[in-house]
């Protein structure tokens, strides 16, 4: 079966800087550097599964969806969607796929819902005889049809969202891009976002989707590629990829501790593997993967004990994909 997306070596720089009018006209030498926002990804999204794209704010994902949808032309590498070729058949790739961009203005709020996706009905060059019925098809799959005479600007965060994802559905797509399309909305809202998402999948299309909330790919998606600084540094169905942390549990901990708190944590680290920690006026943070928290947190105030430390508060919570990325990468998937 041919992959929804099958990107090879993947590429993108940016230049740093602008060069004034000033330097253009004396043609003084372009001293601007250039850095790689994406470095070398390969990326296989089979058709019918939820893939998402998890990392921090800056780590590349957006980079890579708007390449992946023909809106940035990458530096080097190749792009197949759907078996196109995205370099050389832009056209047939785009009427094939819906995008929901992050920071994207995709909606008219002085329009009603049904306004909106009759004016981009016909920039996706629906055709008329269509138009009617795959706008109530859309408004349908997000639960907008009681709603559909409304000004948007009357509408919820949540609901805007939920629209914009309709206008993604107006070509009928096989692949849907969505990219961190729950950020800003309120938990409920988030909520019923992604059950719209699962519907989606239960259509038959495909689902490529960015997230810097680990929960949220837990919860969506078939297989997670973990990406920091323009590279995927892990790729696998999240379970596995939880599998790899050495751990059954995650202890956290709030800690008061004069100084560093350096023989606390020697002392800790005696009972398990201390993954991560960061002392904020006068509290450190630590996490500490454990094969039982039983025998840990005793141990925990054992050494609060004997290093004149406090514990504040504990915390006992499973693997998560953002232990999976602090054991890659050494750092929190917030930072």
């Amino acid at each position: 079966m041919t992959a929804a997306v099958d990107a090879r070596g993947l590429v993108k720089e940016f230049e740093k800087g602008r060069r004034t009018l000033w330097q253009r006209v004396t043609r003084q030498p372009d001293m601007r550097t250039r850095f790689r926002a994406v470095d070398g990804i390969d990326l296989r999204v089979e058709t019918g599964e939820i893939f998402g794209l998890l990392g921090p704010n800056g780590a590349g994902k957006t980079t890579t969806m708007k390449m992946l949808s023909t809106l940035l032309e990458p530096t080097a590498g190749t792009i197949t969607v759907l078996g196109f070729d995205a370099a050389k058949e832009p056209r047939k790739v785009r009427a094939r796929l819906g995008a929901m961009l992050s920071g994207e203005r995709s909606l008219y709020w002085k329009l009603t819902a049904r306004e909106n996706l009759e004016y981009f009905a016909a920039l996706y060059h629906v055709p008329p005889s269509e138009t009617r019925a795959r706008i109530e098809r859309s408004l349908d799959v997000v639960k907008l049809s009681d709603r559909a005479e409304d000004y948007v600007e009357r509408y919820s965060t949540g609901m805007r969202q939920r629209l914009a994802l309709a206008r993604a559905l107006l070509p009928d797509p096989p692949l849907v891009i969505l990219d961190e399309p729950t950020v800003g909305l309120d938990p409920q809202s988030a909520r019923d976002l992604r059950d719209r998402v699962r519907e989606l999948r239960a259509q038959g299309r495909t689902v490529l989707l960015t997230t810097h909330y680990m929960d949220e790919a837990d919860q969506l998606c078939d297989r997670v590629a973990i990406i920091d600084e323009g590279r995927i540094v892990a790729l696998d169905a999240p379970a596995v990829l939880k599998r790899t942390v050495r751990a059954d549990e995650i202890v956290r901990l709030e800690v008061g501790v004069d100084g560093d708190g350096a023989a606390f944590l020697e002392r800790l680290g005696r009972a398990g593997t201390v993954a991560r920690h960061e002392r904020r006026n006068g509290t450190l943070s630590v996490a500490v993967h454990c094969g039982s928290a039983r025998a840990l947190v005793p141990a925990a105030f054992d050494a609060a004990s004997a290093t004149g430390a406090t514990i504040r508060h504990v915390d006992v919570v499973p693997v998560t994909l953002e232990d999976v990325f602090i054991a890659l990468t050494g750092r929190a998937l917030r930072e």
